[in-house]
């Protein structure tokens, strides 16, 4: 079972910067793509960005050009470079993987258990 653990959370003023980081731990045969969703308080969870293992990076339209996704395919962690934050990227950010446990085993998606971001203006 593959565990992720986020950091780097915080409290930002407007036009500020944070880095999210995501580890992984625990038993799994490979990884395939990772990311990050938000929630933010009342509005449904949405995808915020995303990394395939070849370094192929998909964004949401709200945070293209501001946001950086990463990853380290050896250690199994997954950044997000946050810039120009706004008050609207407040929310819960939660990292995810694909994984599976074994060669012959279906893909199931994993996420962590969230790190808070808030804007403030």
């Amino acid at each position: 079972q593959l565990q992720l653990v986020e950091s780097g959370g915080g409290l930002v003023q407007a036009g500020k910067s944070l880095t999210l980081s995501c580890t992984s731990s625990g038993s799994f045969f490979s990884i395939n793509l990772m990311g990050w969703d938000r929630q933010a308080p009342g509005k449904q969870r949405e995808l915020v960005a995303s990394i395939t293992p070849a370094g192929v990076a998909h964004y949401h339209d709200s945070v293209r050009g501001r946001f950086t996704i990463s990853r380290d395919n050896a250690r199994n962690t997954v950044n997000l470079q946050m810039n120009d934050l706004k008050p609207d990227d407040t929310a819960v950010y939660y990292c995810y993987a694909e994984a599976r446990t074994t060669s012959y085993t279906p893909w199931s998606n994993n996420w962590g258990q969230g790190t808070q971001v808030t804007v403030f203006s």
